[in-house]
């Protein structure tokens, strides 16, 4: 048996670099007895930076790789971020009743021996009118008013609130890229891979670059996005497309300014509907990134950038979008032979979620933790990772279109066909019909293959003002005035948190001068 030695990384950028860096700080790269882990990028392929938005996942990843939060914060231009607020997606602009609703990372309060505060919403003991997200948790009313989900004491990716981040994807691979090489090992290779060639069996048998002439590994890494130019060129891996389901096939995206320099910040992404898709908004520390997904078969090109400029307003003159097209679905072969895609090469879901850079951290995970020893042991170490990520895309797809058939807009094509019964999964139509009588549970998911919470159902949900019956079991739930007193109790501690958590512009550029003045410090004679 041959033991396994290097693995060699295709394609930088977020994907390349993050893998790269959680790789070797797993596997000790640094020490040269250990696995080495290189990676080669092109430097004719450039990176885009709209502007990314991650899961709450990120903070555990980015402490793995002991990147010092300060310096991630500056270098990648980065923003924290407590979820997601939907605008006109229950309803038409213009039409009575809610415009919106908020999707926080924090789980639904419940104290130890207090009641489970859903079924007391469902049976009406909150506040009237209050929306689910607010009554059971204080983060709506945080970033309301513009709260940080942390203050200036608290550990590096530590906070009251759960959170994320939004950053510039450019400059985030940048960041890594320096830590990468200097403190974990990683070796780079500036280099144009102009062909792979395979031995007998079907493996990858060596990369030809123009730069370095042929470079050879253990394993392959993948990374090279949409193109997948190792999993689906070279080892030509199937596509399965889903784009039956979630039709958006499109984006238009820019990098807008912000009025002001001081202008508020908000901790959160904001997602707004449209005719034909939605529009996404992210703050970053000096400019926003602003994109529009859409289906081509629901609306033109040049309609759709004249709905997203109206969107961005006169922000927008002068500035040149960027057409982006895509597909949703994944390689149920993620890993083949020994090449493995990580990122875009192994699929795409439109970024609703945000779950672009979580598959990626879990693609990174799972390939760290199954890794074999002896190159021999790889084909049952790819049945597990394979199984792993197909299950969790065909969840996070189920998730994704909840969003859009629960929907009660019907004023286009687009929202109508969403809700044809013919494009929502199985697996979805059998969930929504159990939760017609009782909310979501735990027992609905299976922890290890899920990549949303419980509570993101229950708050997407019934954001989208789903109905749950649960009128004939309401003498199951006899705790009302408990419920009625935790109700209270979070208002309560919510108008304490607003003292307690600073603005979050005010924090975001307080973190940014601590590392500044830490670094002359370090360098200081």
């Amino acid at each position: 048996m041959a033991r396994l030695r290097k693995v060699l990384i295709v394609g930088g950028g977020t994907a390349g670099w993050l893998a790269a860096c959680y790789l070797a700080k797993a596997v000790n790269a640094a020490d040269p007895r250990s696995v080495q882990v290189h990676l080669v990028e092109s430097p004719d392929i450039g990176l885009l930076g709209v502007g990314e938005a991650t899961f709450p996942s990120i903070r555990g990843t980015l402490s793995a790789i002991g990147l010092d939060e300060r310096r991630f914060l500056v270098g990648a231009t980065a923003t924290y971020k407590q979820g997601i607020h939907y605008r006109h997606w229950v309803r038409p602009p213009g039409t009575p009743g809610a415009d919106h609703f908020f999707h926080p990372f924090n789980a639904p309060s419940q104290r130890p021996g207090g009641p489970e505060l859903l079924p007391y919403w469902l049976l009406g003991a909150a506040p009237a009118g209050m929306p689910f997200a607010e009554a059971v948790s204080m983060q709506s009313t945080l970033v309301e008013r513009s709260r940080a989900p942390k203050r200036p004491g608290d550990a590096d990716y530590q906070g009251p609130m759960n959170h994320a981040f939004h950053f510039d994807a450019a400059c985030f691979a940048r960041v890594l890229a320096e830590h990468g090489q200097e403190s974990l090992g990683v070796v780079r290779h500036v280099a144009t891979v102009e062909r792979v060639d395979r031995d007998e069996q079907g493996a990858i048998a060596r990369l030809v670059t123009r730069e370095e002439g042929d470079i050879t590994a253990d394993l392959y890494v993948d990374c090279t996005g949409l193109r997948g130019m190792l999993i689906g060129n070279a080892m030509q891996s199937p596509f399965r497309s889903r784009a039956d389901v979630l039709f958006a096939d499109r984006a238009v995206a820019m990098q807008v300014p912000y009025d002001t320099p001081d202008a508020p910040i908000p901790s959160y992404t904001i997602s707004t509907a449209q005719e034909a898709g939605w529009i996404w908004d992210i703050g970053l520390q000096k400019r926003r990134g602003v994109g529009y997904v859409y289906s081509s078969r629901h609306t033109a090109d040049d309609r759709a950038e004249d709905v997203f400029r109206r969107y961005v307003g006169r922000a927008a003159e002068g500035l040149k979008a960027m057409h982006i097209k895509f597909e949703t679905g994944y390689r149920p072969e993620h890993w083949k032979k020994n090449c493995v895609a990580v990122g875009l090469a192994g699929g795409f879901v439109e970024p609703l979620e945000s779950t672009g850079i979580a598959l990626v951290e879990l693609a990174t995970y799972l390939l760290t933790h199954l890794l074999p020893a002896d190159t021999d042991d790889m084909q049952g170490a790819a049945n597990h990772f394979n199984e792993m990520m197909v299950a969790r895309y065909d969840r996070i797809i189920d998730f994704i279109k909840m969003h859009y058939c629960l929907s009660q807009r019907r004023d286009s094509p687009f929202w109508v066909d969403n809700a044809d019964v013919a494009g929502i999964p199985p697996t979805l139509r059998e969930k929504l019909e159990k939760w017609k009588r009782r909310p979501p549970h735990r027992l609905d998911f299976i922890a290890d293959l899920e990549m949303f919470m419980t509570c993101s159902w229950q708050y997407v949900l019934y954001g989208m003002e789903f109905q749950t019956d649960l009128e004939s079991m309401r003498s199951a739930y006899p705790q009302v005035d408990a419920a009625r007193r935790e109700f209270a109790m979070i208002r309560q501690a919510a108008a304490r948190a607003l003292d307690d958590l600073p603005d979050h512009r005010a924090f975001v550029e307080h973190m940014c001068r601590e590392h500044v003045q830490r670094r002359q410090a370090s360098i200081a004679p």
